[in-house]
């Protein structure tokens, strides 16, 4: 699993639910602080790229496989409170993904 780059993290758009919310238990200060958030998010233009659209009419699953037989039985270890985080190796993944994200940006 690949960390997301800035341009592969979707964008949501002004007028979404999720924008425009006050944060839960923020009282009339958070209220205004969303309403500025608002303001500024509803200024900023976003263009969708044609490869983009592309994967959105084709599904960006499609040349995925997904192996069901692994997920049910990460699924049944969840449930039955087995499954055991290796914490080392997310850490090491995350690290590895960090380092490839500077390699490219420093070319």
């Amino acid at each position: 699993m690949k960390i997301g780059q800035p341009t592969d993290l979707p964008q949501l758009p002004a007028s979404s639910p999720a924008a425009s919310a006050p944060p839960q238990g923020g009282g009339a200060a958070a209220a205004g602080s969303a309403a500025a958030g608002a303001q500024q998010a509803a200024g900023v233009a976003v263009s969708v790229s044609s490869q983009v659209r592309s994967l959105a009419q084709t599904g960006s699953d499609a040349g995925e496989e997904v192996d069901m037989d692994k997920v049910n039985a990460v699924r049944n270890a969840i449930a039955q409170g087995s499954y055991k985080v290796n914490a080392e190796a997310i850490a090491d993944k995350l690290l590895a993904n960090a380092q490839e994200m500077l390699d490219r940006t420093r070319r």
